[in-house]
């Protein structure tokens, strides 16, 4: 008589050979899909059966993938602890007087809260239908999480500056590595559209990606105030004024500043992309010019350099099919508000609007009538850190330099190990823009006028005091 283990092994096996794209959440969790070697033949019965399916399905597409999967009980304890959310203010208040002290407590806050937000994330990733999740674009991120994972548990306590900076430089590294992941995510969710439903991808991919500038915050915070405590010019204790950078945050971000150094890139983007001879849009700024509020400059830069680039292309292709061609073209408006505990910057442009077979899609990752296209594009761009200075115009960055005033001497989003050709439209620019927004609990909005043009609101917290808008907990915890 069969023991009752040997039932239930045999009832999955079954089951999932009848839905061979079935989750596979307790395989992982209990560890009974064992790793793939190099020896195809040495996975476990359960493991063989969905493995051969979803490899055999990727085959069919013409699409090559191995898949390492290794038990994880290590996850448990891991993602059994909640994230801790911080704040700008948090990070200002923290960094404003630096200590030795203080920087090492900064490495034990970092030291456990990267295992933790990545073992959330981890999980979530095992939550997906097996089919989706050996997608090797989607494996490989997760090979990425992983090998963090089990780098970062292991880093015991920072007790010295010595200990510290063998820790940043493990930092530093993994930096490095998971330039890809967003390429990668891209391509993988729009391989994967039909094998789950749109809104299901799109959500994974918002919390993976709001998971991802979270880490690399905390991450980029602590090299900063590491690079800023070893400086030579650097007195431990002593207050930084309000016209520098604490780490990566900006303590007074002056958005017409911000404005107009986007605006100059973009402008000169558009002229490589389009041509000498082609009239490129002049950016008005109106409003309140002198409003400022904390903020993480490579964020905004980001955000606002992807609503003027597309409203900068969108008015030059309009431009060049009406009767007035021969005329400039009309400018792109751009109008600051500042609130009591918010600005508000208005985008407006008379580009035509947005196509009606793209609106619906206008916040999606996973799905588009451009999909083809748009992943044909991702494959040129290997390496994506989701900043406007990873843009190169002849070789340098779009105009917005190291050293400039404003700006951190160092280079923490690691923007020279990437870069894109300006032309490349890859599909992610608003979607990503929206998670850049909502991460300090902003919100970003669009509206088309159809035939006339578009007009973008993007709102900011003023006061630097709201949380990092995240997912602390793995979704399967959360219901």
């Amino acid at each position: 008589m069969l023991s009752s283990l040997a039932v239930q092994n045999a009832t999955r096996a079954l089951r999932l050979t009848a839905r061979p794209a079935n989750i596979a959440a307790k395989q992982f969790h209990t560890g009974q899909t064992s790793s793939t070697s190099n020896n195809s033949n040495s996975t476990t019965a359960v493991g063989s059966t969905t493995t051969t399916t979803t490899t055999n399905d990727w085959q069919a597409r013409g699409i090559q993938t191995t898949t390492k999967w290794r038990p994880v009980q290590v996850l448990d304890d891991w993602v059994a602890k909640e994230a801790r959310p911080i704040s700008l203010r948090q990070l200002m208040v923290f960094g404003r007087s630096l200590t030795e002290s203080r920087l090492i407590s900064s490495a034990n806050y970092v030291r456990t809260e990267l295992p933790t937000r990545i073992a959330h994330r981890i999980r979530d990733m095992q939550r997906l239908p097996y089919v989706v999740v050996t997608n090797p674009h989607i494996s490989d991120v997760y090979e990425l999480y992983y090998n963090a994972f089990d780098t970062f548990r292991r880093v015991k306590e920072i007790k010295t500056l010595e200990d510290n900076e063998a820790f940043c430089q493990d930092i530093a590294r993994m930096l490095r590595a998971h330039l890809s992941v967003i390429p990668k995510l891209a391509m993988g969710i729009l391989q994967c559209n039909g094998l789950m439903e749109k809104e299901e991808l799109d959500t994974f991919m918002n919390t993976i990606l709001r998971s991802r500038i979270s880490r690399r915050v905390i991450a980029e915070q602590h090299l900063a105030l590491t690079e800023t405590f070893n400086s030579p010019w650097f007195s431990p204790g002593a207050k930084l004024s309000e016209s520098d950078f604490i780490g990566e945050v900006f303590i007074k971000c002056v958005a017409n500043d911000v404005v107009q150094r986007c605006g100059e890139a973009v402008q000169a983007l558009a002229r490589v992309a389009n041509g000498p001879d082609v009239q490129i849009p002049e950016i008005k700024i109106t409003g309140h010019l002198e409003s400022t509020f904390p903020y993480i400059l490579s964020h905004l830069e980001y955000i606002i350099g992807e609503l003027l680039r597309n409203s900068v292309q969108a008015v030059i292709d309009h431009h060049a099919k009406s009767k007035n061609k021969h005329l400039p073209p009309p400018p792109i408006e751009v109008t600051l508000c500042e609130a009591q505990q918010h600005v508000i910057i208005r985008v407006s442009d008379q580009g035509g609007g947005i196509p009606r077979d793209i609106l619906p899609y206008l916040w999606s990752f996973s799905k588009g009538p451009r999909s083809r296209q748009r992943l044909e594009n991702l494959t040129k761009v290997p390496l994506m850190a989701a900043t406007l200075q990873e843009l190169r115009v002849d070789g340098n960055f779009s105009g917005l330099q190291d050293g400039q005033v404003g700006q951190p001497a160092h280079d923490g989003s690691l923007t020279s190990l990437s870069a894109r050709p300006p032309h490349l439209r890859l599909g992610v620019g608003l979607p990503l823009s929206r998670v850049y927004a909502e991460y300090w609990a902003g919100k970003l909005e669009m509206h088309s006028l159809e035939g006339y043009g578009v007009d973008a609101f993007l709102q900011i917290s003023k006061l630097g005091n709201k949380n990092e808008q995240l997912s602390t907990r793995a979704a399967m915890d959360s219901l």
